[in-house]
Parts: structure tokens; sequence; C-alpha cells
């Protein structure tokens, strides 16, 4: 059984939320354009829903909201398993020409991204592409990608793996993982 360390509690994740909210808003309203706010499914779909409630919060309006499946983009899917969990992609606006706010909860090796990136562009041509990130993992890049936005930076090793975990009513945490035996997951 892996060990589990709550590192981010349902309040921290949300002054985090708050943070990057104020960053992001600072920029749209610095550039032209129609902004739209797209969440990788799973746990970027929660950190976009919180984002973009905190930005209709901030700027007294609302901005429009998508979601990405990349399941078959991964360039990993045989280790997914036999059954890979597909959730629906959502993008029923057209993002040609907006600027995209790619929102994922944790970023890793950069892979999951790349995969983003090629679904995404499957759906239209967007003027420009922001990526925030909820936890960035730091050096374990296999990708030249950067986060525009990271609410917070850390250290890892490659056997910790670090989620995003709802709580119900209490909000959404963020845990780390550690393997007694190593384990490589992205």
């Amino acid at each position: 059984m892996p060990e589990r360390e709550a590192i981010l509690l349902p309040d921290q994740v949300q002054h985090l939320i708050t943070t990057l909210a104020q960053q992001v808003y600072h920029d749209m309203v610095r550039s032209e354009g129609e902004w739209v706010i797209v969440g990788i499914r799973s746990g970027g779909a929660v950190v976009a829903r919180l984002l973009r409630a905190e930005l209709a919060r901030l700027q007294g309006r609302s901005w429009p909201i998508g979601f990405l499946d990349i399941t078959f983009y991964r360039d990993d899917l045989d280790t997914v398993g036999p059954n890979p969990v597909v959730e629906a992609t959502d993008l029923s606006m057209d993002i040609d020409d907006k600027k995209i706010i790619l929102i994922d909860d944790v970023l890793y090796t950069g892979r999951t991204i790349r995969a983003a990136l090629n679904a995404l562009f499957d759906f239209g041509r967007p003027e420009s592409v922001d990526l925030v990130v909820l936890v960035d993992r730091g050096g374990h890049r296999q990708l030249p990608i950067q986060p525009h936005y990271a609410g917070l930076t850390i250290d890892t090793s490659r056997w910790e793996r670090i989620k995003l975990v709802e709580r119900g009513e209490e909000g959404v945490a963020v845990v780390r993982y550690r393997h007694s035996n190593p384990v490589v997951r992205a």
C-alpha cells in the first residue's frame, strides 16, 4: 500500500485557485480577444470549474468552459489497462481564433499536455494556449512544456504520485502518494 500524505488541504487549494485567478485575470484584462477555459479530464476539469468560478467572481461575468478527454491521444495507452475510463469531451463552443486557458491539476512529464494539445487542435485552431496547473512537479519533464501559471511547484521523486482528491462538501485536496516499492507512473 502506498503511503498517503495531504500536501494541500481544501482551504489551501482554494487559496491557490484565488491566486491563479488573479494572475490570469490580470493578463486577460491586458489582452484583447475572446477567452475560453478548457479543463483536462478529470483533475483538470475540477480545477477549471473552480478557476472559472473565481474568475466570474473577480470579473462579474462568466467565461465559456469546455472539457477534454485525452485518453485516446495518450502515447502510453497500452499501460493504462485493457479498459481505460473514457469521459466525455465537451467543446461545444468554437475555439478557432480564441485564447485558450488550458487547465490541468498536476504537471509531471508534459505528456498529458502534449496529448491535450493534440486533442484541442482536432477541434480547431486557437489563437493561443496558456497552460494553468495547480501543481507543477518540477524537474521531471520529458517534453519542452512549461506552465504559464502554476499554483505550487514542488520537487518529487519518480516514485511519488501527486493527485487531486475531492472530499465531498469539504472541497478539493492534493495528496502525495509514496510507494514503498518503486512504481513509475505519469
